[in-house]
């Protein structure tokens, strides 16, 4: 059975939705794809701003430009 693709990201958007930031950055820093980041970079700017949120914009695109980069190593 195939999963909604944004399905992650409508996940972290119920907890930035209701206030638990430090949950929502945590489920960002461990993010499965880049897509799976640009799709909440989408959805998070159609929240009203506030301070807290601009926060929140900086540590989304940090983490899309750390899945984006090429990788350095492989892992075994």
């Amino acid at each position: 059975m195939a999963r909604p693709k944004n399905e992650w990201a409508t996940k972290v958007l119920t907890l930035v939705q209701v206030g638990n930031l430090p949950a929502a950055i945590a489920q960002i820093k461990v993010a499965p794809t880049v897509a799976d980041v640009t799709r909440l970079q989408g959805l998070l700017a159609k929240l009203p701003s506030s301070p807290a949120l601009q926060q929140l914009h900086k540590v989304v695109e940090e983490e899309r430009a750390l899945l984006a980069a090429p990788r350095l190593h492989r892992s075994p």
